[in-house]
């Protein structure tokens, strides 16, 4: 049986994509950045990797520090992710505008995110550059999350969605009404986080 393929755009069938929001820095230069393409890329020893644009200002951070925290949101934390994505740490105090409370990680100097269910806390073995992005390739220290949660006693459904889509300025799928005028009004790629 014959079936046509048709060219598409090579990004549309990663959406959803779960969300995280990485927390990166110390004391005054702390700062959350949305981001989406995280993934295991070991799991002995355990390795994650994240890629931050070349441009963003967490990507300064964590380059600098080579530690960083990926926080694990839950869905009613979408409006923070949000905001985290179309806002510059160099302009602003996310932790204050957002009102997500920083708590001490255990192994590294990066506060955690309290809202968060789960936290990874990662340490820069090597990074790659990878076209418009850095790839910080890191171990993950240590990893743990709400003992309710591991247990099974609460579930919690987890930020998924679009979010990366217009961070690259809709290449694919559609928004909603809402999520278009939240991207129009806060400018489209910002490329300060």
């Amino acid at each position: 049986m014959a079936i046509n393929k048709i060219k598409t755009d090579y990004l549309k069938y990663f959406w959803p994509m779960r969300h995280y929001l990485v927390t990166c820095g110390s004391n005054s230069q702390v700062n959350i950045i949305a981001v989406s393409f995280c993934m295991p890329v070991s799991k002995e020893p355990p390795m994650v990797a994240c890629a931050i644009g070349h441009m963003i200002y967490s990507r300064e951070i964590i380059q600098q520090t080579r530690e960083f925290v990926i926080n694990v949101p839950p869905l009613e934390l979408k409006r923070h992710i949000y905001y985290c994505g179309f806002h510059s740490g160099r302009d602003v105090n996310k932790f204050k505008e957002t009102g997500l409370t920083p708590l001490p990680a255990r192994h590294v100097s990066v506060p955690i995110i309290a809202e968060c269910v789960a936290q990874m806390e990662c340490r820069v073995t090597q990074s790659v550059v990878s076209g418009d992005k850095r790839l910080f390739i890191a171990n993950v220290l240590d990893a743990y999350a709400d003992e309710d949660i591991e247990h099974g006693i609460r579930t919690v459904e987890y930020a998924t969605g679009n979010f990366p889509e217009k961070v690259y300025g809709g290449r694919s799928g559609s928004t909603t009404d809402e999520e278009a005028q939240q991207t129009k009004s806060r400018g489209r790629g910002n490329t300060r986080r």
